[in-house]
This record gives C-alpha cells, sequence and structure tokens, in this order.
C-alpha cells in the first residue's frame, strides 16, 4: 500500500514523534531515519512497529531497505513525503516507528567489575549521542543519565550515537548527587571531572572496574553538591590556552583513560 497523503496518520505520527520529547515519552515510541540506522535497530533487536521508504531507497539501499521492511508494516511513500518527514537536508528514504524498550535497566545489574559514566544536565543532543557512541566503543558498562539531560531518543541523538542508544544500557540517575552517594557506598569509586588546576590529572588516578567517571553540563560542568558527593577530583591537563574541552571531547579521553587502565 502507497501513502500519498500529509494527512495519514502514520505520517502524523512519525513527525508528531520526531518533534516532541513528551509525546515520545507518553507513548513509548520513538522516530527513526536513515539506513544504517534503521536497519541497526532491526539488528539490535528494537521493536519496530511502522516503516516507511521510497522506491529510490530500495534502488539506492536494496539489502538495508529489505531487511527493514521485513520487519514491521512497510508502506511506500513518495520523495515529497520524504521531504516532508525528514528530520535531515538529504533523506535517503527509509524511516521506521520503533517502540522503546519495555523495562528500563535494572540497577541491580551495575557491577564493580566494570566502568561507568554519570551525565550531569548534558543537554546537546550531539553531545551526548557522541558519549554514548564513544562509551559503547571503549567498552563502558553504561551511561548513569540525571535529571536534566537530553532525551537520549531524541533524533540528532539516535544519528550520533550510531546505534549506541540500542545497545548500552542507561540508567535514569534522577538526583545525581543523591544517586552517587549511594554507589559510593555499594564500593563504587565515583570521579568528578573539573576544570581545577588543583584536581588530580586523570592519568594520576587508580581507575578501572568499579569506576564511575562523572562529566557535568557544557556550561556549568557539575553542580558543587554533585561534586562534593564524589570521592575524588580528576582534571585534564592542557598545555595551551583554552580553559575547557567540548563536553563530548572530554569524556572521550576520560573514557580511554578508564578503560586503558581496566586493561
Amino acid at each position: 500500500m502507497d501513502i500519498t497523503s500529509r494527512d495519514n496518520r502514520f505520517i502524523r505520527e512519525y513527525r508528531h514523534l520526531i518533534a516532541d520529547g513528551k509525546y515520545r515519552r507518553r507513548t513509548g515510541c520513538f522516530a527513526l531515519e536513515g539506513a544504517r540506522l534503521c536497519s541497526d535497530a532491526v539488528l539490535s533487536c528494537v521493536t519496530v512497529e511502522t516503516v516507511l521508504f521510497t522506491a529510490r531507497a530500495k534502488q539506492q539501499y536494496p539489502t538495508h531497505t529489505e531487511m527493514v521492511r521485513a520487519a514491521a508494516p512497510a508502506y511506500e511513500i513518495s520523495d515529497a513525503l520524504a521531504d516532508f518527514i525528514s528530520d535531515t537536508t538529504a533523506p535517503q528514504g527509509l524511516f521506521c516507528i520503533c517502540r522503546m524498550p519495555a523495562e528500563a535497566p535494572s540497577w541491580d545489574t551495575l557491577s564493580t567489575d566494570r566502568c561507568y559514566a554519570a551525565l550531569e544536565s548534558v543537554q546537546d543532543p550531539g553531545n551526548l549521542g557522541t558519549m554514548i557512541r564513544t562509551a559503547e566503543a571503549f567498552g563502558l558498562g553504561g551511561l548513569l543519565l540525571s535529571d536534566g539531560c537530553c532525551d537520549p531518543y531524541n533524533p540528532k541523538v539516535l544519528r550520533s550515537s550510531m546505534g549506541g542508544v540500542f545497545r548500552l544500557p542507561l540508567f535514569d540517575a534522577g538526583q545525581l548527587s543523591h544517586r552517587l552517594l549511594t554507589l559510593s557506598k555499594a564500593g563504587f569509586r565515583t570521579v568528578a571531572c573539573v576544570v581545577d588546576a588543583e584536581a588530580s590529572p586523570i592519568q594520576t588516578l587508580t581507575l578501572g572496574g568499579g569506576t564511575i567517571a562523572v562529566i557535568g553540563n557544557e556550561g556549568n560542568g557539575l553542580t558543587p553538591e554533585t561534586v562534593a558527593a564524589c570521592s575524588h577530583c580528576a582534571t585534564i591537563p592542557m598545555a595551551g590556552r583554552a580553559e575547557s574541552l567540548n563536553a563530548s571531547m572530554a569524556a572521550g579521553i576520560v573514557f580511554w583513560e578508564m578503560m586503558r587502565k581496566d586493561r
């Protein structure tokens, strides 16, 4: 069956899911775009509910399109409709409406044999997606997201995570300072990553299994309450005149240092 109208319910639903985080949370669904990302969702056992595709997508990305079309009811749309619903400047013509996991990761699954990172109020979708992608690539056990963090099912987060959202456990940490105190009592080493010449250089600390690196907001860093809740403070030494690094760049350095020590 072909879809030709902008008023079609699947077209309206897709656009609503892209634009409204509250609607995503209320319905438990999210929107995906792109041949690689949609096929990655299928391979990662994400529940796909609806597939929208163009004739051009079938020609240019036949393997991806056939895989995704086999996962759920699929409807062909025109290039004009693809442009209408797309969140990118050059749509590939393959779109999915997917369901979020029914259950959030359990806090009981955190292990002092693994490394984790906690993010406080990271609001830029590109930064959050890059952190998720990097954390998965380096083998972290998961990310703890505080209140105020960007929605991980935001379309820009999904794209920049390159599918990491589907595979890396994401824990809803709520008030981060409170959660860190609880985890410290459970045996985790919590390390506040700060811009402070008095803090220990990151490469001098004993990291590895049981470490939770805590990274703050792009503009303001960590709150004083969160820093106070951590057992250690670390900084990335810099020789130039820049006062700080981009949040996702700093996170990548910290993640590498944790996993290098862990190995």
